[in-house]
């Protein structure tokens, strides 16, 4: 499947990070990671910390896939509100999400800037706008939910808005953590510091056909050499659905851009914060370390809508004129357009754990808005599943929920 399309922006702007060896022999290990973007070296970062002998497999070089393509907006706030969330799957396993969604941002900024490398990471507020005077009555209902959560919001009057910013909107929620990142960056990072601790990754290493057995999995390469697994994790993303014999995500068409650096970012108030919007499909839009505007949004049903290149321009001149109603004073030069794949289920949370078709299979699927910060907590659940350490937040993520 061709994930995106265009000119991604991290992968111009880091080049050839690392290489990585093609699988050219038959190898053994505790567990296989079929997939080479974030989600893949997140988990087999968890796992290779724990002392387990992980083998990573990449179809492509390593994180070319939507890694490549993601913007990389680090947020707790998942694409459905904590009020909705709470009437679809309990106010238990709503609250407890969006707290594991809290947890995984501050654990992506410690992976990010320890070691003194940052992957461009940076502390930054998330803005939710109301797009619409009715949804001003939404935004009030989701404040109450998050602050009866123990959740950090403040809610913005039109007023509040206007006088910190050079738009107006009816409402907004500004939230007090979130972050961006270089998730292309980040995802070398991990890879490179796990094989310090014994991981073995290798690209453009492709599996066609997995076999499983009593004591494990078989996985065969496409130029025909074998791995044997005690369990394997498929951290494949958009791809993963022609593993499995449901259907649990709708494919959606994305589009985004980066500019060149900005002279100047009036009227973004004082901390160039995050922001995005109730409206459904979204624009969002953030900003990088060396001064450059990255937006996204304009999404459209999945085919090949993405890779049009027609199709790109359009849509990304779209995003220009929505940050240029909010933006006047911000002129932007464009120089990167790119599209790619965007996954949605059915109450916006991931799919983490086991399903009965793959005994010792395990699944690491960030669907939604922001997949990252779901991958770091699928590492976590997933080494707790493989360990056998009992973790009731798995029964939120399952596949028959």
């Amino acid at each position: 499947m061709d994930l995106t399309s265009g000119a991604p922006f991290w992968i111009i702007k880091n080049g050839l990070l690392a290489t990585y060896p093609r699988l050219k022999r038959d190898r053994r290990c505790d567990v296989a990671v079929i997939g080479g973007g974030i989600t893949g070296a997140l988990v087999a970062h968890r796992f290779a910390q724990a002392g387990i002998h992980v083998i990573l497999v990449e179809g492509r070089e390593i994180g070319y896939g939507s890694t490549g393509a993601t913007t990389a907006l680090i947020q707790y706030e998942i694409d459905r509100h904590l009020c909705d969330l709470i009437d679809r799957v309990g106010e238990a396993s709503a609250i407890r999400s969006y707290e594991l969604c809290q947890e995984a941002v501050l654990g992506i900024e410690r992976l990010a800037t320890e070691d003194g490398d940052d992957c461009g990471y940076r502390r930054k507020k998330s803005l939710y706008l109301a797009s619409k005077a009715r949804d001003q009555r939404t935004l009030e209902v989701e404040y109450k939910a998050r602050r009866r959560a123990g959740i950090e919001v403040d809610f913005l009057s039109s007023q509040d808005i206007g006088e910190q910013f050079s738009f107006q909107r009816p409402a907004a929620l500004l939230s007090h953590l979130a972050g961006e990142v270089d998730a292309f960056h980040l995802t070398h990072k991990l890879i490179a510091r796990a094989c310090r601790l014994g991981l073995e990754a290798y690209d453009r290493t492709f599996i066609p056909k997995l076999d499983a057995n009593g004591d494990g999995v078989e996985l065969h390469t496409g130029d025909g050499h074998r791995i044997r697994a005690r369990k394997v994790v498929f951290a494949t993303g958009y791809e993963t659905p022609r593993y499995l014999d449901q259907k649990i995500v709708k494919l959606t068409s994305t589009f985004a851009l980066a500019t060149a650096p900005v002279e100047s970012f009036e009227g973004w108030g004082e901390d160039n914060c995050l922001i995005w919007e109730t409206a459904r499909p979204y624009f969002y839009v953030r900003t990088t370390g060396d001064g450059r505007v990255i937006m996204g949004g304009a999404d459209k049903p999945f085919a090949t809508a993405h890779t049009q290149e027609k199709l790109i321009s359009l849509q990304t001149r779209r995003l220009e004129t929505a940050f240029a109603r909010l933006f006047p004073a911000i002129p932007i030069d464009v120089d990167w357009r790119w599209g790619g794949t965007f996954g949605e289920t059915k109450d916006g949370l991931p799919y983490i754990g086991t399903v009965p078709q793959f005994p010792h299979g395990y699944f690491a699927l960030g669907y939604g808005g922001n997949g990252i910060t779901f991958s770091y907590i699928a590492a976590g659940l997933l080494l707790d599943l493989f360990l056998q350490r009992p973790n009731s937040d798995l029964e939120i993520f399952r596949f028959d929920r």
